[in-house]
């Protein structure tokens, strides 16, 4: 664990520990009278009346969560927006389906949070330190693409923008506007889409600059590919290889 990360836990505890401070007046409903003389202040405490009780009762209870129907609306169009995306446009093209449970949770969990956060007051100190025990969050599994990794971002940007409580048609105009330009430069409609493989080349002599022509005629010959550039990221003179990433239009 880093000492950045212990730090954000050790502030995340204390503020778990820090005790809430309310007024007097606030929390019991009672008023004040504070009268000044010449020498000193003096204070007289009004007993709260009826009305006073009932309503600090009220907003008690106006402090709860909420579950109403803009709730639930925006729940839906949120999750809508999810389908579609993952439906209609991450999986028809990349053909994977190892993330759609991670963009769907972690969605969803992001809408939620988001939402309950926003209604329930929370100290600086704790927020910051409930960021800080994500930030100590990896996964142990195999890299995720930068592509896919962009996907997730998309996904918990929706489940942000959905919990905020904004009006059905401006949450839908946004969560839109998102799918088209995600179809669009990811569609192959505005970009023609470049793929990358990694390719273990064996005929070392062609690796020279000057015959970098050769070289790729080898390639495209060998793949059957349309490769439009390449790179060569190691060489092993020992066993005479060469590991080239080859980029290449489908």
């Amino acid at each position: 664990m880093s000492l950045i990360n212990k730090f954000l836990l050790v502030i995340f505890f204390l503020s778990l520990l820090t005790p809430v401070k309310f007024s007097y007046a606030q929390e019991t409903g009672t008023e004040s009278l504070i009268t000044q003389t010449d020498e000193s202040f003096t204070e007289t405490i009004i007993p709260p009346t009826d009305d006073a009780a009932k309503t600090l009762k009220k907003k008690k209870k106006k402090n709860l969560i909420d579950l109403d129907a803009h709730f639930y609306w925006n729940l839906m169009i949120n999750i809508a927006t999810v389908m579609i995306i993952i439906g209609a446009i991450y999986y028809p093209i990349h053909k994977k389906n190892d993330y759609i449970f991670t963009f769907i949770i972690f969605n969803i969990v992001i809408f939620l949070m988001t939402f309950v956060l926003d209604k329930v007051k929370i100290s600086m100190g704790a927020a910051f330190g409930l960021f800080a025990i994500f930030s100590m969050l990896r996964y142990r599994t195999e890299g995720i693409s930068i592509k896919d990794m962009t996907y997730l971002f998309v996904f918990i940007a929706i489940g942000l923008v959905s919990a905020i409580r904004l009006e059905h048609h401006e949450l839908a105009l946004i969560n839109g506007t998102i799918i088209i330009f995600t179809f669009l430069f990811d569609g192959n409609f505005l970009l023609r889409k470049e793929s990358s493989q990694i390719i273990n080349y064996e005929k070392i002599e062609l690796i020279k600059p000057e015959k970098k022509a050769e070289l790729l005629a080898d390639l495209r010959n060998r793949t059957g590919l349309n490769i439009t550039r390449f790179t060569i990221t190691k060489i092993n003179f020992l066993r005479d290889t060469a590991i080239i990433k080859v980029y290449y239009k489908e």
